[in-house]
């Protein structure tokens, strides 16, 4: 699916393109210190430089990949962010820098213009530097916002919003040329560094619910490749409807149907069973050695029987056993260390935690402001971008 591309000339090291395309194959180089964040997460040290250049070979860029920035996963959320998903990616003799986003075209009339914003698909991304000279980072990122400016006015998009992966931590790189804030902090469960996770990485209070549901009958089951959501949808479904949850988050049956179409052999379906019945269910994707928790849910009238930490217990003991390195679970709903949802999470992950940012970008102050009068709202409001609240 990719666009034509777009040449900006030839710059002083050399030949200078930026392009959109698809985002199948995957990164083939990364920056060295964001894959030696890896190796210092997980224990293996650090790499060494090109002697010549200072490239990071692609042994190490496996490290970097994760399922977030793959072309599928934009097209998935599609709908869900209510538009295109395009990836612009950034090349010169310095380095590379991959971008991927969703385009949205804003529902305000300014002229006889149609005007964009981006923002990031559901979860995390954001720009990934792939590849940099030993140094030059900074200057990287200067030619990059330079050349994605430029794209962006040339064709009418006002602002964007990322959310950064907190995980790969790309919100550091990009910090000059984003407004970048601290949103929340997420919790991970180790696997790699514990030999029990569920002795070291779980709460006292969260061994004793899971050991109180096992007396009680509850037992699990994690499917591999499912070949169909159809119990998962209706428990996720009456979750929502039971936490009143907004519209955003009823992802409907296509879906459902493309997680199976597009990642299929990256899920993980934890079952809580009761009696013979599904009583709490949860979605998990896989990539490499990582494992996201993406969306579950839990029966109203079985919720005394704690079934949703079954479902940790158990995605915990699986991961363990095929040398997966971490379970990400994601953050809260606020920013508050008092947010039930992130207290519930940290009760799997009491010694493992991320930060989690999100940057803010008006590439088009002139319309951005027009856009915010004629929706009759300031410009510096809380929401982002402030004319769609």
């Amino acid at each position: 699916m990719g666009l034509p591309r777009v040449s900006l000339g030839a710059y002083a090291f050399g030949y200078v393109a930026v392009r959109l395309l698809s985002f199948g194959k995957g990164y083939k180089e990364c920056d060295r210190d964001m894959v030696n964040y890896w190796f210092r997460r997980f224990g293996a040290g650090s790499i060494e430089e090109s002697e010549s250049q200072g490239w990071v070979s692609d042994k190490e860029v496996d490290l970097m990949r994760d399922i977030y920035f793959e072309k599928d996963y934009g097209i998935l959320h599609e709908r869900v962010e209510g538009g295109t998903c395009e990836v612009f990616e950034y090349g010169s003799s310095t380095g590379n820098i991959r971008h991927m986003f969703i385009r949205r075209e804003i529902p305000i009339n300014i002229g006889d213009t149609i005007y964009y914003d981006l923002i990031t698909p559901y979860d995390y991304g954001g720009p990934v530097i792939e590849a940099c000279r030993a140094g030059e980072k900074g200057k990287l990122i200067e030619e990059f916002e330079e050349a994605f400016g430029d794209y962006c006015w040339q064709n009418h998009i006002v602002s964007e919003f990322v959310r950064f992966h907190p995980l790969v931590e790309n919100a550091r790189d990009f910090e000059r040329c984003y407004q970048v804030a601290h949103s929340r902090n997420t919790v991970g469960t180790n696997l790699k560094h514990y030999k029990d996770p569920f002795m070291e990485e779980f709460s006292k209070s969260a061994r004793k619910s899971i050991r109180r549901a096992f007396r009680a009958g509850v037992e699990f089951e994690v499917i591999e490749g499912p070949i169909d959501l159809g119990d998962f949808r209706r428990i996720y479904y009456s979750t929502m409807d039971r936490k009143r949850a907004p519209d955003f988050y009823y992802f409907g049956d296509e879906y459902f149907e493309n997680c199976l179409r597009f990642f299929r052999e990256n899920i993980a379906l934890v079952e809580a069973t009761y009696q013979g019945k599904t009583v709490a269910s949860g979605l998990y994707f896989t990539y490499n050695d990582m494992i996201h928790a993406h969306l579950s849910g839990t029966l109203a009238d079985y919720l005394h029987l704690s079934p949703a930490y079954v479902l940790k217990y158990a995605i915990t003991l699986w991961g363990k056993k095929r040398g997966y390195a971490l379970i990400h679970h994601g953050g809260g709903i606020t920013k508050s260390k008092n947010d039930s949802l992130y207290r519930f999470k940290q009760k799997f992950g009491k010694n493992t935690g991320f930060q989690f940012h999100t940057g803010r970008k008006v590439w088009n102050k002139e319309i951005y402001r027009r856009l915010c009068l004629a929706k009759g709202v300031g410009e510096d409001r809380g929401f982002f971008p402030a004319y769609r609240a």
